[in-house]
């Protein structure tokens, strides 16, 4: 388990309804998805109390010591733990990218406690299924170009955090060792899944979010990397979230 540095935004006036749990994407912090972006300072002017986690080898949080730490099942876990550690039973979710495939695991983390979540720009496959991770740890060790282009790809963008980038790249074989693959969901509440007009990562996500009931899907103006930043997501995520 790897023990989570969070921040906690509490609201002036809070209202009657769960605190919510924002999960930032990979290669980013909660800093910069969802402090930077106003999200976290839209849900707590809404009466909400708000917990912004750093995933494990992301922001302030530690790095993990072997990838088993870092399946998606092992950081819902740590997720889980962060609430606990607060006292929170029932809670609301918010993940983005990488955040959304981690925020699919907490119903199957902390059963019957997840309400409402919010599953914004989620791949409906596992890109990570897609690098060769053992060039992707010689390049972070040995500076090693991978024959492979997306797993250089990978390799440019965990390299960029420097001391962090071997933690990072344990993130990406434990992540590789525990696939997406969608399936039942099992919370309270079915998902609101969020992507962008223009996002190429997020395409074929009709087909997941069809299978799930009564789950709705809302398009935002946006590519990928430009979602997170705009008035649409953040009015999405609060009427997704609304009592």
């Amino acid at each position: 388990m790897v023990d989570l540095a969070v921040r906690t935004f509490a609201s002036a006036n809070p209202v009657d309804a769960p605190p919510v749990l924002l999960v930032h994407g990979f290669c980013s912090d909660g800093e910069a998805d969802w402090v930077g972006t106003g999200v976290a300072d839209a849900l707590a002017a809404a009466g909400r109390t708000v917990f912004v986690p750093d995933l494990p080898a992301h922001g302030q949080s530690p790095s993990p010591a072997a990838s088993a730490e870092v399946t998606a099942p092992a950081i819902a876990a740590d997720l889980v733990a962060v609430m606990d550690r607060a006292g929170v039973s029932a809670f609301d979710a918010v993940g983005y990218s990488l955040g959304a495939r981690i925020a699919w695991e907490l119903p199957a983390a902390a059963p019957g406690r997840v309400e409402r979540t919010v599953l914004g720009g989620l791949s409906p496959a596992e890109p990570f299924t897609s690098v060769d991770v053992d060039q992707l740890h010689r390049a972070v060790r040995e500076g090693t170009e991978p024959a492979d282009p997306f797993t250089g790809m990978i390799a440019g963008m965990v390299r960029s955090h420097g001391d962090r980038a071997a933690g990072l790249a344990l993130c990406v074989e434990g992540l590789r060792a525990t696939p997406f693959a969608g399936g039942a969901w099992n919370a309270k509440v079915p998902p609101v899944f969020v992507v962008g007009d223009n996002d190429e990562l997020t395409r074929g996500i009709e087909g997941l979010a069809g299978e799930i009931g009564e789950a709705r899907l809302v398009t935002v103006p946006g590519a990928h990397h430009e979602v997170l930043g705009g008035a649409d997501f953040r009015a999405a995520v609060l009427s997704a979230l609304s009592r």
